[in-house]
């Protein structure tokens, strides 16, 4: 008994007898019932008490009434009417029972002299019981006594926790206690299994107090209305409201299967499988023809009240065959739910396919099951099993309805997140198509590159390349539309090809992206309509770099600048002015000019590298700088590439997609480049071709004289003809090209023209065309320069 607590100990008979069938509890009412003290049973089997002397038999369910004769103290006997509770309060032993008896009282008053008697609420509809000072029973309708399974005679005088036996029922007198001791009635809900199903209700109980003529409080009264349906239905709409706010978090397959399954445990059901069908081909549609079995199911996800979901026969990725017999199939043959169970027998009949399942049925005493199809948009994509083996309950209609309800709520998020996933690996296609697949190996750069894409947004508009150029120089370019999706990759690709065709003409890079800005603003138009601009955006940064004078002329449109390290020093950001981003129209672009040491890394990105949640962009940019640092300065530049991911991308993968170019600059020894300076007199072209047979002589081409010596005659004697003095010619070669340029200060651009047959000119650059691998021309700030290329044999 509590302190304060106005209950009579005496009042009740009551004892508690443990597993083994021995008294462990005897109080003062079971003395005045029995006499026997409890120094006298305590410790001694429960069966020494009955008369006849047989051995008790230990009720089978939490609850269990009969009349038994026992013996007193004296030796007589006597007949009482016991009620035994299974004990479920918090710091019973396990396997404990409670036994208890009312034990007659001075009697009830007359009716006319006792208000509890007087109290007009035994004819009410609702379970309605009435307590005295002591909070023992006095009265009860024939409502609540249908509630307890138990007749008011018999458990007259019977406390709250003597009746019910549960913990809730310690709560509850303590809510009694509070209005007998302050006189203000009270509400209260609580959640009691009623009966020996398991099955909990919820119950509003009222608590009112019931007083004399004096206005005294002799009593309370309590009347308890049962609203399971209001509370299952709100329930069920929490659960519905749940699912809708953690299923579908992401647009990964998978992590959503996984949310499903964790919403429906243990809410509505103690283990959880979600199985689905394999599309045809990687990112391809699921099966839009009628299914029949045999169907094959991949585990997607599972769930259990246990930990590590001992049940699950499947393991997350298993791919498992489902015969016609199985809840699986046949629910998605059929594409309508079907419930399981024990009771009915049809679970054994269809896991009778499966030894395995069948044994895990018995072991886990899973006695119903309930397969929900997976279906959205028209098409099946899988299936959903909800087991229950805790919960003593079977799978109801209402359940049906809520299982299906939240699993067509996850079937739409799943399809969705499939066509996510099939519209990023069919723009990850397209972008990688559009990448060059290898960078090319010149002598100017060794370069290395990756490119990542956003891990949520999808694949972006960042690319990449390295173009090589004449004269040995080599072209890289880093670019960024702005976007995501197929959209962005597509516009990516006109972009790349663009700058391709523009760096072909050899224009400076100031000129190259003011071209590109007009192309952005007439894409843009094109996607935004007349009045509408601004669809189409991109930053861009393109370089070109010059191996023999080791200069590197750079401009950006609102890209970020590139950081360089030179042999032996510390990274650091090349000043370059921003310029506009692409397609603002009419603003120009800067260029700058850089003297680079042969070693120099250069780091060419997109914003995805520097932008992040985590940190500001000074952070980024110092990180870059120290992960390019990291390495010396002959390290493998892939090597590299991976450090600086890794050191600046958090481990979920980059908001924005990542494109990174790092190029180690090559110089050509002035060993390998001879000039010289062509007299006007035509005359003296041919000690110049001698010249030139010399010098490849000099570094063993002489393979290549004939060739040479041809090329050379042909472009010194068109721009002594055609162009204007001063004019130079050069060579250039390295292991595999040998490069002829001549250039002069006319602005005048050679083509090719078809020679008639009496023509006397006019087939010199045919000729060349013909002789050389490639060749072209390129504009300069003094004029042009027609170069051309020849292939040189591997003498080796």
């Amino acid at each position: 008994m509590r302190p304060g607590y106005p209950y009579d100990d005496a009042a009740t008979a009551r004892a508690v007898i443990d597993a083994t069938g021995t008294l462990v509890e005897w109080n003062d009412g079971a003395v005045k019932l029995l006499g026997h003290t409890a120094a006298e049973v305590v410790g001694r089997p429960a069966a020494e008490l009955l008369a006849d002397g047989s051995a008790p038999r230990m009720p089978e369910g939490p609850r269990e009434d009969g009349t038994l004769t026992l013996r007193h103290r004296d030796g007589s006997t006597v007949t009482v009417w016991l009620l035994a509770h299974h004990r479920g309060a918090e710091g019973a032993a396990p396997g404990q029972w409670l036994v208890v008896t009312p034990l007659d009282g001075d009697g009830p008053l007359p009716p006319e002299e006792d208000p509890l008697e007087r109290a007009q609420l035994l004819q009410a509809p609702c379970a309605v019981a009435i307590y005295d000072e002591r909070l023992r029973l006095r009265r009860m309708n024939a409502a609540m006594a249908e509630v307890l399974g138990l007749p008011e005679e018999r458990v007259r005088g019977l406390r709250v926790a003597e009746m019910s036996g549960r913990a809730q029922s310690l709560d509850i007198e303590q809510h009694l206690h509070r209005v007998l001791t302050t006189g203000q009635g009270h509400d209260v809900r609580t959640y009691l299994p009623i009966g020996d199903d398991g099955h909990v209700n919820a119950w509003l109980a009222r608590i009112a107090p019931i007083t004399d003529d004096t206005g005294r409080v002799c009593g309370v009264c309590v009347a308890a209305h049962d609203f399971t349906e209001h509370h299952l239905a709100q329930e069920r709409l929490q659960l519905v409201n749940e699912a809708s706010v953690r299923v579908g978090t992401t647009l990964d397959v998978a992590q959503t299967a996984q949310e499903l399954a964790d919403v429906c445990v243990p809410a509505l059901a103690d283990f959880v499988s979600i199985d689905l069908l394999d599309p045809p081909e990687a990112g391809g549609e699921p099966f839009t023809d009628r299914l029949t079995a045999p169907v094959s199911l991949r585990r997607a996800a599972h769930q259990s009240v246990n930990p590590g979901s001992p049940e699950a026969v499947a393991k997350p990725g298993q791919l498992d065959v489902y015969p016609a017999p199985s809840p699986q199939a046949d629910s998605m043959v059929a594409g309508h739910t079907i419930v399981a169970s024990t009771d009915t027998g049809d679970l054994a009949h269809w896991l009778s396919w499966d030894t395995v399942r069948l044994d895990r049925i018995r072991q886990y005493g899973i006695h119903s099951t309930m397969s929900v199809p997976i279906q959205a948009r028209g098409q099946t994509l899988g299936v959903a099993v909800l087991t229950r083996f805790r919960r003593a309950d079977r799978f109801t209609p209402d359940d049906v309805l809520l299982a299906e309800e939240i699993t067509a709520r996850a079937a739409v998020c799943i399809d969705n997140a499939r066509r996510y996933s099939r519209e990023r690996e069919t723009a990850l296609a397209l972008q990688r198509s559009l990448l060059p697949k290898s960078l090319p190996r010149t002598a100017a750069v060794e370069a290395a590159s990756r490119y990542l894409p956003a891990a949520r947004a999808g694949v972006g508009g960042d690319w990449f390349d390295v173009i090589p150029l004449s004269g040995m120089r080599v072209a890289m370019v880093v670019g960024d539309v702005i976007g995501h999706g197929i959209q962005a990759s597509a516009t990516m690709g006109r972009l790349r090809t663009a700058v391709r065709t523009l760096a072909d003409i050899d224009l400076a890079p100031d000129e190259l992206l003011t071209h590109l800005d007009d192309l952005v603003a007439r894409l843009s138009a094109e996607a935004g309509g007349i009045g509408n601009p601004g669809e189409v955006g991109a930053t861009c940064l393109y370089a070109v770099y010059d191996p023999v004078s080791r200069c590197c002329t750079l401009a950006r449109a609102g890209h970020p600048a590139p950081v360089m390290l030179a042999p032996g020093g510390t990274p650091e950001e090349i000043d370059l002015p921003a310029g506009p981003p692409l397609g603002l129209g009419g603003l120009p672009f800067e260029c700058a000019e850089v003297e680079l040491p042969e070693g120099t890394v250069l780091s060419l990105y997109t914003d995805g590298l520097i932008e992040t949640r985590e940190r500001d962009v000074d952070a980024s940019h110092a990180l870059l700088c120290e992960a390019l640092a990291a390495g010396s300065d002959s390290g493998s530049l892939d090597e590299t590439c991976d450090r600086v991911l890794h050191q600046l991308l958090p481990p979920g993968g980059a908001l924005d997609d990542v494109a990174l170019l790092l190029a180690r600059t090559l110089g050509l020894p002035a060993s390998q480049v001879a000039t010289w300076d062509i007299p006007s007199d035509p005359a003296l072209v041919s000690p110049i071709r001698k010249q030139v047979v010399a010098q490849l002589t000099r570094w063993g081409q002489s393979d290549a004289a004939f060739t040479a010596e041809l090329v050379v005659s042909e472009l010194v004697t068109n721009a002594l003809r055609y162009g204007a003095h001063p004019v130079r010619l050069r060579l250039i070669h390295d292991a595999n090209t040998l490069i002829c340029e001549v250039s002069d200060t006319s602005h005048t651009a050679p083509h090719l023209r078809r020679a008639k047959t009496w023509d006397e000119g006019g087939r010199g650059l045919l000729l060349v065309a013909q002789l050389t691998e490639r060749w072209g021309s390129r504009h300069t700030e003094e004029g042009k320069t027609i170069w051309a290329e020849i292939p040189l044999l591997d003498e080796a």
